[in-house]
């Protein structure tokens, strides 16, 4: 991980889990595994958030929420997928209310397996979803410069 620019805001939100990851996620955030230290805030507001950390699978009474929770966040964005519920659905996949992994609902691009995620694993997911989102970031920012001068090369075009 470089030198991060911006300090990531991370959203997290608990799909239908029996609690074991969210567990883990909050130790990372305590003084003992200490997450922030790589730069990362921890909000519950998703119109402030970069990345969104997910637990627990995919279930038919919230489905909706977290693909509102995934549209309220500004691009560039990354999701995380914490534990093997939020990766596949889990031990809890072939029930009648589990639709799957948090990638059946939105697109996801960090999988952190385990049952329950150890706070290593998370932390490794988290310090690689804030590259991720650096790169994404330059990659945005590049493309509004590059739209900024297109539009201001067709306005200097559209007076002559």
């Amino acid at each position: 991980m470089g030198i991060v620019k911006k300090s990531p805001w991370l959203l997290h939100y608990d799909g239908s889990s029996c609690n074991g990851c969210d567990i883990e996620v909050l130790a990372c955030l305590t003084p003992v595994y200490d997450a922030e230290r790589f730069g990362i805030v921890n909000t519950g507001d998703p119109m402030q958030a970069d990345i969104f950390l997910i637990t627990g699978g995919i279930n038919q009474a919230n489905q909706a929420v977290v693909k509102q929770l995934y549209d309220q966040m500004p691009k560039p964005k990354v999701v995380v997928a914490v534990g093997v519920c939020a990766c596949t659905g889990g031990i809890f996949k072939d029930c009648y209310n589990i639709i799957g992994g948090a990638d059946t609902t939105i697109p996801v691009d960090i999988y952190v397996p385990g049952c329950a995620a150890r706070p290593q694993a998370i932390i490794d997911g988290i310090v690689k979803a804030v590259a991720l989102f650096q790169e994404r970031t330059d990659e945005h920012n590049a493309e509004k410069k590059a739209n900024k001068r297109a539009a201001k090369g067709k306005e200097n075009n559209d007076g002559n």
